[in-house]
This record gives structure tokens, C-alpha cells and sequence, in this order.
């Protein structure tokens, strides 16, 4: 039995801070979606590879307004088990591809040079972009042959807006700080490329956030968690279609793997003195969500900040709940422990399963803190007469589609189901059949309610462009878009239903 993209079976299927507890991650009530993809190859014991930190892009040059960037978007032979070489796509040939770190405010031109033997877009995930910057899934960089690189889009070619090797595009990073991704969005094919390597950070910095007195330096630290699995010959292993887009109906739901990848790295393990440290978690997985805790006390995770930059107040947290595409910005305090200690992060959604080691090689001096007071940020008040839109995030029967729809569609680029002004608060229904995280381009959002309660889950503070959202449960958010008209999207960033349709697009104007 095959599925693909547009016919596939509809299956059933200590710091001195003012602090507030949460409850574990229960309240969240987490659930695995998707199906378990197994390695074929012979798979390292944990612990033994050191976790690598991805390199700081540097621009090639800058002016009075703007850096000036060149990534090259190329295959490479990495060695990301022991012992074997895996073919990945890389943004300049590594994975995860290189950290963008720019102020707040400055502009960066960013050219991509597309010398992979398939189209590719690329989408600042979180980032407040001009459309023609955004990804919009057909603004396709094209190999430098012109040709699809096997890509079959089934007719949907209309409506972008394509180049032949390269694309310039322009971030103008007009907005608070925050950790933003950048990832592959290409129509159809999003899940495999970005499963093959074509992912990376974009962290934002703010005078706000320069003056806080927070871990610096080498004890700030990205942990980009994704799953993969691999085949004998330490090849990826993704059950694609080989007749055009989609996956194997096994996979319906979504891929999970059986390898966890910290920073590229399977099972890493780092060094760590005694003292805080600052994470910046990304969850770069296709489908699985983590539940990440300690396997041993006292730590816990104080988080500071959300997908759309810092709270007002830090929030402890004993587990962290992170599903696909969402970010946290936590500290973790390490002095409590001894030198010679170890604590590893597992998934406490999978058993406890090996995420990463730390190990705490000395005592050290800190003068860091976690402020009572982290921000400005405020939660805005529920407006009254504003426009309201629901979107239904479920399997459905669509023009001869059957399966990922929204509000009882098919993702048609052609076709925008919502025409949004700008400058105007909206409230926004997410409704799902089953687990769903929902992302939306171009503008953060805070989330209102949660199953109909003002009382949200301890993961939802602050501001989020991707919302983890249960099975049959129904979430208000509150939304305004500013400064850019355009095409945009709405959809699930479960990548697999992504390119099973699960898009659509609204227009700002």
C-alpha cells in the first residue's frame, strides 16, 4: 500500500527569583504521535560523542544597514555514527547548518546558493519577513540546471515565483529577541529534505535582553533535538515514496526514529562546571515530541523564554514538553552537583530514553542570576468585536484528496483561505481530530484559552508562532500582523502532514 501527497487512505486513526512549580509536564498531557521508524545499522552506545556546537555565521561583508551573507546549500559526506559516513544536505554542507546571530533591528541578506541536485526554499521560522522573503512553498531555488531534481508537484507549479541556483533574502529582523530557526519549506518535500539536514538557528539579540545578568558565552549553549534513523550503510533512512511525494502508509501519522541527534551528534555528552548554564532548545524532529527531564535531582529547567523571545517572569519547570518546531530558552543550574557527577536528559514520553549527558567536570565562580523580572513583554487582554477565524485541523476527503486537510482542504497554493488586515487583533480557533502542532507565519500569537479554559497549560506563556495542540481540543489565540502584505501560512509542522496537504494560506493586506 502507497500514500502519497494528494491520494493517499484516510486511516482512523538558587537564584533568588520569584518562581512558579509546575506540575511535570501533565498537565500538558503529551502524547507520541506518529510511527516508529527503525535504524538498520549498527547503532553507538550513548555518550560516547562529544556534543558539537554549530558555527556562528559570519557575513562576507556589512554596511551602514545591512549584513551580507552567502549559504551554500550542498551534499556532504558526514560522520554522524561512528565508524560510518552519512550523505546529508547541508546549509553550507553541515548539519545543523550555521547559527545566524544578528541584532535586533539589522537587516540581514542572506543569498542561498542551491548546489543540490533538487529545488529548495528556505523559511525563517519565527521571523517577521516580507513575503517575498517568507518561503512561500512554490518561491522555489531551483538546481542550477533547471531542473526538478526528481521533485514531482502533481500540477501545482503556478503560483510562485521560481530562480534558477540562487535567492536573496531579506530578514529585517524587526523584533524582539528570540531563538528563531530556519529550515527547508519546499511544496511537497519539506520533511524529507529538512529530515536530510537543511535546518539551523537565527537567534535575534536585544538591548533588553544584553543587560539581563544570564549565562554567556560558552555557557550559552543551542541543544537542536532531532530524531533520525539510518540504514546498514549509515544512510539516512526515510520511507519516501518512489513515485513522487509522500511517505509509505505506515507513516501516515507521522516519522519517528530511533536515533536522537543533540547538534548532529547521537547521544552526546558534554562537560559542564557547577554553575548556570543557558539552553536554547529546539525541537527539529518531523513528528516525535519530547518530554525532557533529568534522571537525577536537583535540576530543573527555569525557563525565561518562548518561541517569540523572553517572558516576563521565569517559570520552573521539573519536565519540558516540546513539540516539533517549538523553542524554549530555559537555565539550568548544575551547582548543586558534584565534580565527577553525571545527569542525563531523557524522554520521559518514551521510557526515559537516552536524550544527552552532561557530565560536571569542576566548581566554578557565577556571578549570573535569574531576575524576578525578565521583560516588558505583558499578556494582552482578550479584545471585544474583533474578527474571529476557526481553522479544523483533520483527515478529510478534499476534491479527490483524502487525508491532512484544513477546514475540509487541501492545501492549493492558488487558493487564500483567509484575507487578514493588518494592524488588527484577531482571535484565531485551532481545532484538531488528532495531535496537531500548529505554526503561523509572520506574526507571534498568545494563546487565550486551551479546552474552552483560561487556565492554559504551563508550556503556553508568552509569545509562540507554533502551539502543541492535543487530540479533539480546541485553543484560542490571539493574533495581530504588522508591516508586511502577502501571501502567507497556517499548518501543521508535523512534517509529514505538511506535505500531505495540511497547509493554507491566507493573504495581509
Amino acid at each position: 500500500m502507497k500514500m502519497s501527497r494528494r491520494g493517499f487512505l484516510a486511516v482512523a486513526g538558587g537564584t533568588g527569583a520569584a518562581l512558579t512549580l509546575t506540575s511535570c509536564g501533565q498537565e500538558a498531557n503529551p502524547a507520541q504521535a506518529g510511527e516508529l521508524l527503525r535504524s538498520k545499522a549498527k547503532l553507538p552506545e550513548p555518550f560516547q560523542v562529544p556534543l558539537p556546537i554549530p558555527p556562528v555565521k559570519k557575513p562576507i561583508r556589512s554596511d551602514a544597514k545591512a549584513d551580507y551573507y552567502q549559504v551554500v546549500q550542498r551534499k556532504a559526506s558526514l560522520e554522524i555514527l561512528p565508524g560510518l559516513k552519512t550523505e546529508a544536505m547541508g546549509y553550507d554542507g553541515i548539519l545543523p547548518g550555521p547559527t545566524f546571530d544578528v541584532r535586533s533591528g539589522r537587516t540581514a541578506i542572506v543569498e542561498q546558493v542551491n548546489e543540490l541536485d533538487v529545488s529548495t526554499v528556505v523559511h525563517l521560522h519565527g521571523g517577521h519577513t516580507p513575503a517575498p522573503s517568507d518561503g512561500w512553498p512554490l518561491d522555489l531555488i531551483m538546481p542550477a540546471n533547471g531542473q526538478h531534481g526528481g521533485h514531482q508537484m502533481g500540477g501545482h507549479m503556478e503560483g510562485g515565483d521560481m530562480t534558477t541556483g540562487r535567492r536573496t533574502y531579506t530578514y529585517p529582523n524587526a523584533q524582539r529577541a528570540a531563538t528563531l530557526w530556519y529550515h527547508d519549506h519546499t511544496m511537497d518535500y519539506t520533511a524529507p529534505q529538512v529530515y536530510r539536514g537543511l535546518f539551523g538557528l537565527h537567534i535575534i539579540r536585544d538591548e533588553e535582553e544584553a543587560e539581563l545578568p544570564l549565562p554567556k558565552g560558552d555557557r550559552e549553549i543551542p541543544l537542536i533535538i532531532a530524531d533520525r534513523a539510518f540504514d546498514a550503510d549509515g544512510s539516512f533512512l526515510y520511507p519516501a515514496l518512489k513515485d513522487g511525494p509522500g511517505v509509505e502508509a505506515k507513516y501516515m501519522e507521522g516519522v519517528v526514529a530511533d536515533v536522537t541527534l543533540v547538534n548532529g551528534a547521537p547521544w552526546p555528552v558534554h562537560e559542564v562546571d557547577a554553575v548556570r548554564y543557558r539552553f536554547r532548545v529546539l525541537n527539529a524532529s518531523n513528528a516525535r515530541r519530547y518530554e525532557l527531564g533529568f534522571d537525577k535531582g536537583p535540576a530543573t529547567f527555569v525557563q525565561i523564554g518562548s518561541d517569540g523571545g523572553l517572558l516576563d517572569k521565569p517559570i520552573e519547570h521539573k519536565t519540558l514538553v516540546v513539540a516539533p518546531a517549538e523553542r524554549f530558552d530555559v537555565i539550568v543550574d548544575f551547582s548543586q552537583y558534584q565534580p565527577g557527577d553525571e545527569v542525563t536528559v531523557v524522554n520521559r514520553l518514551d521510557g526515559n530514553a537516552n536524550v544527552m549527558r552532561f557530565k560536571i567536570a569542576r566548581k566554578a565562580a557565577d556571578d549570573t542570576r535569574i531576575p524576578a523580572t525578565l521583560s516588558t513583554y505583558a499578556v494582552t487582554p482578550r479584545p471585544a468585536g474583533v474578527v474571529r477565524r476557526e481553522w479544523r485541523f483533520r483527515r478529510g476527503d478534499a476534491g479527490g484528496h483524502r487525508g491532512w486537510t484544513i477546514n475540509g482542504k487541501a492545501f492549493d497554493p492558488k487558493v487564500m483561505q483567509a484575507q487578514v488586515k493588518l494592524d488588527q487583533y484577531e482571535i484565531w480557533t485551532f481545532v484538531t481530530d488528532v495531535h496537531h502542532p500548529v505554526h503561523v507565519h509572520l506574526a507571534p500569537f498568545q494563546v487565550l484559552t486551551r479546552g474552552g479554559r483560561s487556565k492554559l497549560s504551563e508550556f503556553d506563556h508568552g509569545w509562540k508562532d507554533t502551539v502543541d495542540i492535543r487530540p479533539a481540543e480546541v485553543v484560542e489565540v490571539l493574533v495581530k500582523f504588522t508591516a508586511h502584505k502577502g501571501k502567507y501560512l497556517i499548518h501543521c509542522h508535523n512534517l509529514e502532514h505538511e506535505d500531505m496537504a495540511m497547509m493554507a494560506g491566507f493573504e495581509t493586506i
